[in-house]
C-alpha cells in the first residue's frame, strides 16, 4: 500500500452562481483572474510550494475548460507516476449513481481514492480564492496542538461575518463554538473552508454521516467532529484572501493587482504562482497606444487605449477604442472607436465598431439585482454585439445578439439580454 504523509482534495465543482454569466459555460474555479491565470491556479500553486504532491480535483458543474487546463498537471509540477493530481468526476456505480451533493459528499463518494493513499491527514480545500497559504506550516500547528481537525480562519470586517462559518475559541486556539452563517454573529473569526483532519477522524465522520442529505462540512462535519468532544483547532491566517464570489469582489480583486505596490503580488520569487501557459508570441503595443496601468496577457495587440484595466491573451484592441477599469478575457475582440468603462467581458466575445459600454446613471438590474449590481456591464463567453450600440451599467448580456435585441439601439442600465437557449 502507498503511503503519504498528507493529501489534499479540492473542491472544484462549484457553479458560482453569483458571478452570473461569467460562469454560464465554465465552473467558477476555471474563470480568468489576473490576466493570465485561472482561479484554481492558486490552490494548486499553493499545494506543491507546500511540499503537498497529491491532489484529488473534485469536479461536475461544467468541468471541461477545467479538465482542460489541469490536463496531466505539468505546470504544477504535479504530473507524477506516484500520487500527483487526479480528476474525481460524480462517476456510475453498481448501487445506485448520484451528483456530488455537498461538500461533505463529494469527499466522501472518493473514500476509495483516499483510502488507496493511507494519509496520515486529509487537506480539504476550495478552489475558489485568491491567496497564497502555506499548508506545511498549519500541518504543523495541527501536530504541535495533536488536533482531530484544524480549521483555517480569518478575521473578516463583523458586518461580514453572517456569510461566514463563525468560531469561538479558547486561549489555546481550541474551538469552543462553531456557527455556520450565523445571523447574529458573535466573533468576527470567519472558517476559510480550509480543513485539516486526521485521516481515522475524516473517515469516521464520513462514514457515520453518509445518509445525510446535501452533507457539507461547515454544516454537518465540523459541528459532528465539535459534538463528539473531538479536538478542533482555528488556525489564525493572516495574509491576503480573496473570496471572489460575487462580480462586485473578482472586480475589485483584479483591479488591486495593478496597485503601484499590490496588495498580492503575483510575482513573487518564492511563492510562484504557476498554471497553463500556451506557446503564443508577446504582447503587441503599436506605436500610437497608450497603456497606462495596466495588466496587458500575451499575445494580445493593442492599437487604443487601455487604463487601469486587467487584459487577458490574444485579446485584439483596434484603433481608437479606449477601454477604463475593466477586465478584458483571453482572445476577445474590440471594434474600432468602441468606449469602455468599468466592465467584465468573458473570454472569445466579439464587440463590434464604435460602442458605448457601462455608459450612463446606475439602475437597479431588473432580471437579478443582487447578482448585477456594483455598477458593472457584464458580458458573457462567446457573446456577439453588433456595432454602434450603447450598454448601460449593472447590465447582463450572452449569446449572440443582434440589433433587434436593442430598442433604439441601447441596451439601458439594469437591462438584461440572454439569448434563447443560453445557461446562466
Amino acid at each position: 500500500m502507498i503511503k503519504k504523509e498528507m493529501i489534499a482534495m479540492l473542491l472544484a465543482g462549484g457553479q458560482g452562481s453569483r458571478l452570473g454569466v461569467l460562469t454560464s459555460q465554465i465552473a467558477k474555479p476555471a474563470v480568468a483572474f489576473g490576466g493570465k491565470y485561472r482561479i484554481i491556479d492558486f490552490a494548486l500553486s499553493n499545494c506543491i510550494n507546500s511540499g503537498v504532491d497529491t491532489v484529488g480535483v473534485l469536479t461536475q458543474y461544467q468541468p471541461l475548460r477545467l479538465n482542460t487546463h489541469i490536463g496531466i498537471g505539468i505546470p504544477w509540477d504535479l504530473d507524477r507516476n506516484v500520487g500527483g493530481v487526479s480528476i474525481l468526476p460524480p462517476y456510475e456505480k453498481n448501487t445506485n449513481s448520484q451528483w456530488y451533493t455537498g461538500t461533505a459528499n463529494a469527499i466522501y463518494q472518493n473514500l476509495e481514492y483516499m483510502e488507496y493513499y493511507n494519509p496520515d491527514y486529509v487537506l480539504i480545500l476550495g478552489g475558489d480564492h485568491i491567496y497564497k497559504m502555506d499548508y506545511e506550516v498549519m500541518l504543523k500547528f495541527h501536530k504541535a496542538n495533536k488536533a482531530d481537525v484544524t480549521v483555517a480562519t480569518i478575521s473578516v470586517p463583523i458586518e461580514e461575518a453572517s456569510r461566514f462559518g463563525v468560531v469561538i475559541t479558547d486561549d489555546t486556539k481550541r474551538i469552543l463554538e462553531f456557527e455556520e452563517k450565523p445571523e447574529h454573529p458573535r466573533s468576527n473569526l470567519a472558517s476559510m473552508g480550509i480543513y485539516i483532519f486526521s485521516w481515522p477522524v475524516l473517515r469516521e465522520a464520513l462514514i457515520t454521516l453518509r445518509e445525510q442529505k446535501a452533507c457539507d462540512f461547515g454544516k454537518h462535519i465540523i459541528p459532528y467532529c465539535h459534538g463528539k468532544k473531538d479536538r478542533v483547532f482555528a488556525y489564525e491566517y493572516n495574509g491576503y484572501w480573496k473570496d471572489v464570489g460575487t462580480l462586485g469582489s473578482y472586480w475589485e480583486s483584479n483591479m488591486e493587482l495593478i496597485d503601484l505596490i499590490p496588495e498580492f503580488n503575483l510575482y513573487e520569487e518564492f511563492w510562484k504562482i504557476y498554471t497553463k501557459s500556451d506557446k503564443i508570441p508577446p504582447q503587441f503595443v503599436s506605436k500610437n497606444a497608450i497603456v497606462d496601468r495596466a495588466i496587458i496577457g500575451e499575445a494580445t495587440e493593442v492599437y487604443g487605449q487601455v487604463h487601469n484595466s486587467v487584459i487577458g491573451s490574444g485579446v485584439i484592441i483596434e484603433e481608437g477604442v479606449e477601454i477604463y477599469d475593466s477586465i478584458i478575457m483571453n482572445a476577445t475582440c474590440i471594434g474600432a472607436g468602441t468606449k469602455i468603462y468599468k466592465s467584465i467581458i468573458g473570454e472569445n466575445v466579439h464587440i463590434g465598431k464604435k460602442c458605448e459600454i457601462g455608459v450612463g446613471e446606475e439602475a437597479l438590474n431588473t432580471w437579478k439585482p443582487d447578482v448585477y449590481s456594483f455598477g458593472l456591464a457584464t458580458i458573457g463567453d462567446k457573446t456577439i454585439i453588433p456595432a454602434g450600440l450603447k450598454i448601460g451599467k449593472n447590465t447582463a448580456i450572452m449569446g449572440e445578439t443582434t440589433p433587434d435585441d436593442y430598442p433604439d439601439g441601447c441596451l439601458a442600465s439594469g437591462g438584461t439580454i440572454i439569448k434563447a437557449g443560453e445557461k446562466y
